[in-house]
């Protein structure tokens, strides 16, 4: 892919950030949602906190996890960060994509049961909760940058350096 120009990349970059802050906030408020239906004993409280959930479920958890997929995926292949050269972007790509399937086929579905039942289920709250330590932990390699270079970034690395070693070498001008 092309790298994207600056201005283009700043916005994408701060779509980016602000549609993962928001994936992060829904499922924060999904768990206290899930918390209220789980441990309160009022069947009307339950059916408010269930029916908050799916009107989260049904408007908002699949095109914010899309858009938190797309343009984090946009935003790797058009930038030096690369999707596989570096472990902190391979982890991120990978945990962004099996939560967004989580999400699709599991949150939600679970969800409309429960909405559908008018019964507080400890699913409702583990999901959330597991959503919400994983969308922590991105944030954290997001701003840590751990682990270094993949395999395919090391080689990537190792094959410019030699092709820059080589044309220092050159008594001739290069392109």
């Amino acid at each position: 892919m092309k790298p994207l120009k600056r201005p283009v990349r700043r916005g994408l970059l701060v779509a980016h950030v602000a549609v993962s802050v928001s994936w992060l906030g829904l499922t924060v408020g999904l768990l206290a949602l899930g918390i209220t239906a789980f441990a309160t004993g009022d069947p009307a409280t339950v059916g408010a906190a269930t029916r908050a959930m799916k009107i989260f479920g049904d408007w908002l958890v699949v095109p914010v996890a899309l858009l938190a997929l797309v343009s984090g995926l946009v935003l790797a292949l058009g930038t030096p960060w690369g999707l596989a050269r570096h472990r902190w972007v391979w982890t991120k790509f990978w945990l962004t994509l099996i939560t967004t399937g989580l999400s699709v086929f599991s949150l939600r579905p679970g969800i409309d049961a429960a909405a559908a039942g008018k019964a507080g289920d400890i699913n409702l709250v583990i999901a959330p909760s597991v959503a919400t330590a994983t969308y922590l932990f991105i944030t954290a390699i997001s701003i840590l940058k751990p682990w270094g270079l993949t395999r395919r970034g090391r080689r990537l690395r190792f094959s410019a350096s030699s092709a820059k070693s080589v044309d220092a070498r050159s008594p001739r001008q290069t392109a």
